[in-house]
C-alpha cells in the first residue's frame, strides 16, 4: 500500500497533531506578556486560543497572572478573558524589597496540570519557567503528552527535555499576533511592573 507508515518514517507536525485528543491550554501570563514584549508583538488571545487548540476538543483553557485589585483596565481585561473560553487564575501582587511587583503562580499550574491528569491527553503549557519542569515530567509519566510553547530565549533547557513537543513562540508569532484593526481585547498586563531585565513597560 502506497500509504502504508514506513518503518522508521519521520511524521510531519501536522501528523502528529491529529492524534492530541483532548487538550488542556496552561498558559503563563506573565511569561507569555513578556515573551511577546521581546518580540515586538502583542498578543491576540481569540487568535491565541484557536492555534493552541488547532481543532482538536479543549478541555479548558486556563490563564494564570498576577493582578492589581485597583487597576481598573486590567480587571476588564480579565472580565473578557473570561467571557472568551479562559478560565482566570490569579493571585494577588506581591509587592518586593526593590519596588518591583511580582506574583508566582507555578504552584498553580503545576497543581491543575496534575489535578486534571485523566481528564486531557495532551497539555499545552505556554511558560518557559524551569521550575515548572518537574511537574511537566510528572504528568508525562501518567500517559500525558506535553507541548512547550514560549520564546527560546526565554525557556528553559530543562523544560524542552522532558516535553514531548517544544514550538518556538517566534515560528507562531504570525498566527497569534494583533494587528492593528483586529477585534478582541487590547491591554498590556504588567503595566508599571519592573520586568526582569530593569525595562519598566509603560500604559
Amino acid at each position: 500500500m502506497l500509504n502504508a507508515v514506513k518503518h522508521g518514517e519521520v511524521f510531519t507536525p501536522e501528523q502528529v497533531l491529529e492524534n492530541r485528543g483532548r487538550v488542556a491550554i496552561f498558559i503563563d501570563g506573565s511569561n507569555l506578556f513578556y515573551a511577546a514584549l521581546q518580540l515586538g508583538i502583542e498578543i491576540d488571545y481569540t487568535k491565541l486560543l484557536c492555534r493552541l487548540t488547532s481543532g482538536s476538543r479543549l478541555l479548558r483553557s486556563f490563564f494564570y497572572t498576577g493582578v492589581d485589585r485597583t487597576n481598573e483596565k486590567q480587571q476588564g481585561f480579565l472580565l473578557w478573558m473570561r467571557r472568551n473560553g479562559y478560565r482566570v487564575i490569579s493571585k494577588d501582587l506581591v509587592q518586593l524589597p526593590d519596588g518591583s511587583k511580582k506574583a508566582n503562580l507555578d504552584v498553580e499550574i503545576a497543581v491543575d496540570m496534575l489535578a486534571l491528569v485523566g481528564s486531557y491527553d495532551t497539555a499545552v503549557l505556554v511558560s518557559g519557567d524551569g521550575d515548572l519542569a518537574y511537574a511537566v515530567d510528572c504528568v508525562g509519566y501518567r500517559g500525558v503528552r506535553v507541548e512547550v510553547v514560549s520564546l527560546r530565549s526565554m525557556t528553559s533547557d530543562s523544560l524542552i527535555n522532558v516535553a514531548d513537543r517544544y514550538i518556538d513562540l517566534e515560528m507562531i508569532k504570525e498566527d497569534v499576533q494583533k494587528h492593528p484593526r483586529s477585534p478582541g481585547y487590547s491591554y498590556r498586563p504588567l503595566t508599571g511592573i519592573t520586568l526582569m531585565d530593569g525595562q519598566v513597560e509603560g500604559p
